[in-house]
């Protein structure tokens, strides 16, 4: 049976149209031999893949002086493949990534992650993959549930303890402690995905290790059909249950009109489930303005729009670009605001499915 090429990276990017200077939000996924890309991160279909071998990548790319954390990909027939990340860190993982995959590919090399056996030392006779579809088995694998926590309803996941659990059971490791090893490698390499704030915020380094052995930590397969209820499959619905979700993260921002071009500060409220970003009257009022549906958007930095004006010097802008490609236009008081907001809209957007 023909292995599955390994997923290294995945995530919304922007891509530039290969014909005209448009923008795009896609879902990329950084396989061993190439990358994908896909409209939408739920489609089976991608719209292109890119191969990599003898490809070359190049960051930071200056060749569009508004746009920034761009880089470059030129394959080995010449043709430059454009893509934004949100902020600098996100950029520079996606090069270092794809410049290691490229190495490899050229090596005659399969691609491998250092950081998951060297520093967690996990055995050489442990098959991933093979332990990953253990898991998965109908009749003796990990059970997929339906979990609530937080007012959320988390459709085919599991528990972190309950992975350390069927691991112990089916004598993969000796004790728990080894357990946490091996899934933090599961979740290292893809085979688990976190769900959920507990089990996202370790998996992002902030806890003591990647994967938590915790009932209330929630996990699933990344092709299981997981999903997080309250988010509605129509982009254009807004749901009546919008103002449930916790408040991430709220403030004053700069808005661009759609019509007018003109600027107004507005107020922000970002909640989390569903996935919404609320703009309000600053002088009061309860009833928002208008609201911007983030499930599967993209959000990044830019120096500048086409065809309006700077609101004054400082110009620390973002944008958002919808599932169905609206693009917003906001400001933020300073870079680090900026970096914060584009943040926690990203952790938003993830949100489900």
């Amino acid at each position: 049976m023909e292995r599955e090429p390994m997923r290294i990276r995945e995530g919304y990017l922007v891509k530039k149209g290969s014909m005209f200077n448009t923008w795009k939000p896609v879902w990329v996924v950084l396989l061993e031999d190439g990358i994908e890309f896909y409209k939408r991160k739920a489609d089976n279909s991608p719209k292109g893949m890119i191969p990599l071998k003898g490809s070359s990548i190049h960051s930071p790319c200056q060749d569009f002086g508004k746009r920034m954390f761009v880089f470059k990909l030129t394959v080995a027939k010449q043709q430059d493949h454009f893509f934004q990340a949100a902020y600098l860190e996100e950029r520079d993982a996606w090069v270092r990534d794809i410049k290691k995959t490229i190495h490899h590919i050229d090596g005659g090399q399969r691609f491998a992650r250092k950081s998951t056996r060297k520093s967690i030392r996990l055995p050489e006779t442990i098959n991933l993959s093979a332990l990953y579809l253990s898991m998965k088995d109908p009749e003796k694998g990990i059970k997929e549930l339906k979990l609530e926590k937080d007012k959320r309803v988390f459709n085919h996941c599991f528990t972190g303890t309950c992975v350390i659990d069927w691991l112990v059971s089916s004598s993969s490791i000796r004790n728990r402690k080894e357990g946490l090893l091996l899934a933090s490698s599961l979740l290292s390499e893809g085979y688990l995905q976190p769900a959920g704030d507990t089990s996202k915020a370790a998996a992002e380094g902030l806890s003591d290790t990647p994967f938590l052995d915790l009932s209330d930590a929630y996990y699933y397969f990344p092709d299981s059909g997981f999903f997080c209820e309250g988010n509605s499959s129509d982009d254009d619905v807004v749901l009546k249950e919008e103002f449930r979700g916790t408040i991430v993260k709220q403030g004053c921002l700069l808005k661009q009109g759609h019509r007018r071009k003109n600027w107004k500060v507005r107020k922000f409220v970002l909640r989390d489930d569903p996935a919404y970003l609320h703009y309000y009257d600053p002088a009061g009022g309860e009833e928002p303005l208008g609201a911007i549906h983030l499930r599967g958007c993209v959000v990044t930095a830019v120096e500048d729009m086409p065809d309006t004006k700077k609101y004054d010097a400082d110009n620390i802008l973002f944008e958002i670009i919808t599932a169905n490609e609206i693009h917003y236009y906001l400001q933020a008081a300073s870079s680090t605001e900026r970096t914060e907001w584009i943040k926690a809209i990203q952790s938003v957007s993830r949100t489900g499915k």
